[in-house]
């Protein structure tokens, strides 16, 4: 659709990002609680309860352990995090700073070990290897132990500290345990979303790809009449000279007064009947249907608008071969008599007793049984004709042999000029229906060039429709064109201005232009001369 994604796209590793923050924490706290360890020794307050065996170890270890938080403060913006050994050398540091801190400090009775919990439980968050995790939990143990059997042996502890320090290191392996499972089962789980919302995203994509390349086209209309989103088929059939990015946030009124009366009907009432339309002159027709968007808080609506060409031209294919049946079971009923008639007129004809005055009448009967039997022959054409068999042709050579031909063939002097700034364009068409259909024009061409002019001439220009991605054929003559009144009537059956004519000529050419899906038009020129266009498939080098 012509709007960005409402998902947006998943990163390869999201939980790289949640990982450093966790670490960046964890390195503040190591450098606040440095900061505060020093506060305790200078403040009066609390120097009574840290240092005291060994005021100086306490100071270099703190004054070390807030050397290495300062270095770790610098390594924030690298992959630190990323090397579970690299983790385990800073948790060993912090579990040798403590305890050193807390045996300069008279041990378990300063309290300080306590703060052990906390480098156990960040190394199970942060150590992936859970057998590295729980080592962590183990040495801080095997150091609380040591310590305090090193104070009892100097007598600053009795035994009885041995109770709470093995209760500390249980402690310490329920919390590295339990904050391992735990992190186990939120990884499991950021797995688990982070695969639904790369399914979700890829799902998304995947919708927009089938609606985008689908040739119905969709648009998501408010209940204020603003087109939200539309597809590049909604555009191609209602806005195609205007880019696709401009195309949501309008009126539905601005592509359409007839569909947005069309909506606002079937708002009003609830019920539509599909009526085909034309977006602007020499559109092809359309039609549109509507939905409610269920659920959908703002009442919005979906629009979906097809091309009514396929379905006349279908309706069409039914009227021919209905016609085909129809003319099939009554060309021999037309035929014989008719050939009776003219076989009776010509033995009239040929009578030495036959008077002027009968003998104009034999020539009229002859000429209008002639004048049947093409309008019959015609019929059949039409109706006994087989499928197309398009092909690509190279409309620029393919033109010339055409023209060629035609010239060759043709009993008068005629003046047939060819236009095309396009050596390599390709048109997709029926060969044998292309020529049957340009030579039926350019019959008519002559004619008409000749009566007005009294010179058989004819233009054929071609050119790029660049929007709509077609290639354009006019037949241009130099006659007096047809009257507006004509111009409605111009490509129905029987209709003709010229008395020699039967009136299927165009009827026929528009027809075979139809089920080659193009279309055939007549346009005057600015120059006021009279111009058939032919619009067809192209395909371009």
């Amino acid at each position: 659709m012509n709007r960005p994604a409402i998902l947006a796209k998943p990163g390869n590793q999201p939980s790289t990002d949640q990982d450093l923050a966790l670490f960046r924490i964890y390195v503040g706290y190591r450098s606040l609680l440095s900061i505060v360890l020093l506060i305790m020794l200078i403040s009066p307050n609390t120097r009574q309860l840290v240092g005291v065996l060994n005021p100086g170890l306490y100071i270099g270890v703190a004054l070390a352990y807030l050397a290495t938080s300062i270095i770790l403060m610098g390594s924030l913006f690298t992959r630190l995090n990323r090397n579970p050994n690299l983790l385990f050398i800073v948790f060993l540091i912090d579990i040798l700073a403590i305890t050193l801190l807390a045996g300069s400090s008279r041990g378990m009775s300063s309290g300080l070990p306590i703060l052990l919990i906390i480098t156990v439980a960040a190394s199970a968050v942060l150590i992936t290897n859970r057998t590295l995790a729980t080592l962590i939990a183990a040495l801080s143990v095997l150091a609380t132990l040591a310590d305090t059997l090193r104070l009892i042996a100097l007598h600053e502890l009795t035994v009885n500290a041995l109770f709470p320090a093995g209760l500390l290191g249980l402690l310490f392996f329920g919390v590295s345990l339990l904050v391992q499972f735990i992190a186990h089962r939120l990884g499991r789980a950021e797995e688990l979303a982070r695969n639904r919302a790369s399914d979700l995203y890829n799902l998304q994509r995947l919708n927009e790809q089938i609606v985008q390349h689908m040739q119905t086209g969709i648009l998501l209309v408010g209940n204020d009449g603003i087109v939200r989103v539309m597809n590049k088929a909604a555009t191609g059939l209602l806005a195609p000279e205007r880019p696709v990015s401009m195309e949501h946030g309008r009126q539905l009124a601005d592509y359409s007064p007839e569909l947005a009366y069309q909506f606002e009907h079937w708002k009003g009432i609830g019920l539509h009947k599909a009526k085909p339309f034309t977006v602007m002159e020499g559109a092809p027709p359309v039609i549109a249907n509507f939905r409610d968007l269920q659920p959908s808080t703002n009442q919005e609506s979906l629009v979906f608008v097809e091309d009514y060409t396929p379905v006349t031209q279908y309706a069409q294919s039914l009227k021919l071969t209905s016609l085909g049946r129809l003319t099939a079971s009554i060309a021999h009923e037309i035929r014989n008599p008719l050939g009776a008639i003219s076989h009776a007129a010509q033995l009239l004809e040929e009578s030495p007793e036959l008077s002027d005055s009968d003998q104009r009448m034999a020539e009229i009967i002859l000429h209008h049984c002639g004048r049947v039997n093409r309008i019959v022959e015609s019929v059949i054409q039409i109706s006994s004709r087989e499928p197309p068999k398009p092909e690509y042709l190279s409309i620029a050579s393919w033109l010339e042999e055409m023209v060629a031909a035609y010239l060759q063939s043709s009993q008068h002097p005629v003046v047939i000029t060819v236009d095309c700034d396009y050596p390599e364009l390709l048109v997709e068409f029926d060969p044998e229906n292309l020529q049957r259909i340009l030579s039926n024009l350019l019959d008519n061409a002559l004619r008409h060039s000749k009566l007005a002019t009294g010179s058989e001439v004819a233009e054929i220009i071609v050119s790029l429709d660049f929007t709509s991605h077609r290639c354009l054929l006019d037949i241009i003559d130099a006659g007096a064109g047809v009257t507006p009144a004509d111009q409605a009537k111009l490509f129905e059956p029987f209709f003709t201005t010229v008395q020699e004519g039967s009136g299927m000529g165009l009827y026929l050419c528009k027809e075979l232009c139809e089920i080659n899906n193009a279309s055939l038009d007549y346009r005057p020129t600015d120059q006021g001369k009279s111009c058939f266009r032919i619009s067809m498939s192209q395909r371009a080098h």
